[in-house]
Formats: structure tokens, C-alpha cells, sequence
């Protein structure tokens, strides 16, 4: 099973101008500590946001790839969002990063997710894949969106990396400054 910080690293190295939503916790911790950007909006002590939140910045931003990155804990807590970024059928990819824990708050095992592929494509995702290692992380085919990719990993074997340092505050203004210069970046039509 992948280490967890290695799926992330595989996931950033795929769209390297993505914007990024991570969930709260470790993963948050995880991808601050890989390579802190200002298009990576940290989720701080929010738990089943990740999704809507990217949801509604892809529906913004609609010339933009959005990943999120989701925990199994996550996921479990908001399944509601998956019809709507069904029906929407943004360019985001939702990435599931399954360790079968919640890790940040003492390592309790998470509800049973059933099955997340077949979950997303009823609800209406283009796409769906269950990714076992990095190499396929780096060659699934990404350009049916909504996509989902559910990737089991290992239980954590390191230390959670420094906290976020930023204020909640401070992290959306950086990202609403990076998407403001990007927008002026871009051509309209």
C-alpha cells in the first residue's frame, strides 16, 4: 500500500497548476509539509468540507483543474456532495485517501466507505478508478471530470509533520490573491 504522502506527491506532480482543497487533519498537515503553495487551500478543523468547497470553486473557476484531497473519515461524514458534483460534471478530481483511520484524533477506525467507485459513478461522476501505486496515479487518465480515484493506503508509520501556520484567515486570502492573479493571467474570450 502507498504512504500516504507519496499518493500526495503523485497527485500534485500530475497538474502541477491544479487548484488543491485539502481536508482537515494529517492530510492537511501532510501536503503543508510536501510543498506549502498559495493554490492549496488548507481546511483547517473542518471535517466532510473538502468536497463541497471544491465543488464550489470549480464551478467558479471554471477554466481550472480543482483536486481535493479527501480522507476516508471525510468522505464518509458528507456523501450528500457527490450527487451535486455529479450533476455538475466539474474539472475537479476527487481523490480518496484511505487509510482506515482517523488519524488525527487517536487512529479510531472509520466507517465502512462500501465501495467509492461505484458510489461516485452512480452518482453521476464521468469517472472513477480504484489506484493502487504511485505509477498509476501518474498514468490513470484524467480527462473525464468529475473524476473520483479512491486510493487505499497504508496506516501511518511516521510523525504528523508541523501545523498549518497560517490563520484560516490568512490562508483564504492567499488564495483568493492567487486566483485574482491568475484570472488576470488568462485571456477572456
Amino acid at each position: 500500500m502507498l504512504d500516504i504522502r507519496d499518493a500526495i506527491r503523485a497527485l500534485l506532480d500530475r497538474d502541477r497548476s491544479a487548484l488543491v482543497v485539502s481536508t482537515c487533519g494529517y492530510i492537511t498537515r501532510d501536503l503543508y509539509n510536501l510543498e506549502d503553495r498559495p493554490q492549496h487551500l488548507y481546511l483547517v478543523g473542518t471535517m466532510g468540507i473538502a468536497a463541497p468547497l471544491g465543488l464550489g470553486i470549480a464551478v467558479a473557476e471554471p477554466g481550472r483543474r480543482v483536486l481535493v484531497l479527501d480522507g476516508d473519515g471525510s468522505f464518509a461524514m458528507n456523501p450528500g456532495c457527490l450527487p451535486m458534483i455529479g450533476e455538475q460534471r466539474p474539472d475537479l478530481v476527487h481523490a480518496v485517501l484511505d487509510n482506515g483511520a482517523h488519524e488525527s484524533t487517536g487512529g479510531q477506525r472509520t466507517a465502512a466507505l462500501g465501495d467509492p467507485v461505484a458510489m461516485a459513478l452512480a452518482c453521476g461522476y464521468a469517472a472513477a478508478h480504484r489506484i493502487e501505486t504511485a505509477d498509476r496515479i501518474a498514468a490513470v487518465e484524467l480527462t473525464r471530470a468529475p473524476t473520483l480515484l479512491h486510493i487505499p493506503c497504508a496506516p501511518r508509520s511516521h510523525r504528523a509533520g508541523r501545523r498549518v501556520e497560517p490563520s484560516p484567515q490568512q490562508l483564504v486570502a492567499r488564495f483568493q490573491t492567487e486566483l485574482a492573479r491568475k484570472n488576470e493571467e488568462t485571456p477572456t474570450g
